[in-house]
């Protein structure tokens, strides 16, 4: 394990961090609210639409972004597509690729497994590369089920460590993705753990607001983490019932629709500095059977409506 010491001090780890800061960071300044907006495509995935469709949902209902699962990425590519014609539909619809969700197993105790899931990853950034993209979701895949005992955190923050090695390769980084049902991973502490010690340039986290309820944390803990390391944040909202113990990605629903204080959570955000994306991720079966646009156009409205109230 690095020690963190060391790394801050490497010529070579600051040289690093700063590189990839620069192309990760370079987005658009937001001219109205201090963060952009994206759109997750699971918001509108129960429509069953192509990834040519959801980049034009999100162009049309005003997103900056989009964030696009991996299956229909390969999905486009095993069809016959091309990456370098998805890439020039998103530009030409004024897009950027704020993040990407994938599903590689990383963290897995049986090396064989691990080790594939090293490659899926590296598969997997190669086609957010190939759309322009720079950063993927990097959830405990392989760590995630009951059964057994999690890694421990210091194993976990080697073997991201290994992700982020592969990332830094392919140039895309691996976000730490909070899963609050997970055995591990499920606690902002746990997230913060994992990152910091990993000691790598790339590392950063991807904090969600249902998934740090589902976990039990109190949302005072995302002021312990460093603004400039959560590239992308997944905004949405849940109601008071069902309870946090039984609640499910089903139930979440527009942010401002819910009980998550989220004005004043944001506006902590603000102030310490965040200047990220929030992206728009919801699994509400109710959603699905509407419009697609209409969808996303109702969250993109409800998304910058919690972030004007937060700095009102």
């Amino acid at each position: 394990m690095t020690n963190r010491r060391q790394f801050f001090l490497s010529s070579a780890a600051t040289a690093g961090l700063l590189s990839f800061h620069s192309i990760v960071s370079a987005q658009e300044e937001p001219t109205t609210l201090p963060a952009r907006f994206a759109l997750n495509t699971s918001t509108i995935s129960g429509q069953k639409l192509p990834i040519e469709e959801q980049i034009r949902v999100a162009s049309e209902a005003g997103y900056d972004g989009i964030e696009p699962w991996i299956r229909d990425l390969q999905a486009y590519v095993s069809a016959g597509g091309k990456l370098v014609d998805l890439k020039k539909r998103i530009d030409d619809a004024g897009l950027s690729v704020a993040s990407a969700i994938g599903f590689a197993n990383w963290i897995s105790d049986d090396d064989s497994e691990r080790r594939k899931g090293l490659e899926t990853a590296k598969h997997d950034m190669d086609l957010v590369s190939g759309i322009g993209g720079k950063l993927i979701a990097a959830p405990p895949v392989g760590a995630h089920r009951g059964g057994g005992p999690s890694p421990p955190l210091e194993t976990i923050a080697e073997r991201y460590r290994q992700l982020c090695e592969v990332g830094q390769q392919a140039g895309v980084a691996p976000q730490l993705e909070l899963w609050g049902f997970s055995p591990t991973l499920s606690k902002l502490g746990e997230l913060a753990y994992v990152a910091t010690e990993a000691g790598h340039p790339l590392a950063c986290v991807l904090p969600d607001f249902y998934h740090i309820y589902k976990g039990g944390s109190d949302f005072a803990g995302l002021s312990m983490i460093e603004s400039s390391k959560m590239h992308c944040f997944h905004i949405n909202d849940y109601p008071a019932d069902p309870p946090r113990e039984s609640i499910s990605d089903q139930h979440r629903v527009f942010p401002g629709d819910g009980v998550c204080p989220l004005p004043s959570i944001i506006r902590s955000l603000v102030d310490n500095g965040f200047r990220g994306t929030f992206s728009l991720e919801l699994f509400n079966r109710d959603y699905w059977k509407r419009d697609a646009l209409a969808v996303a156009r109702e969250g993109l409205e409800k998304s910058r409506a919690v972030v004007a109230n937060a700095l009102a």
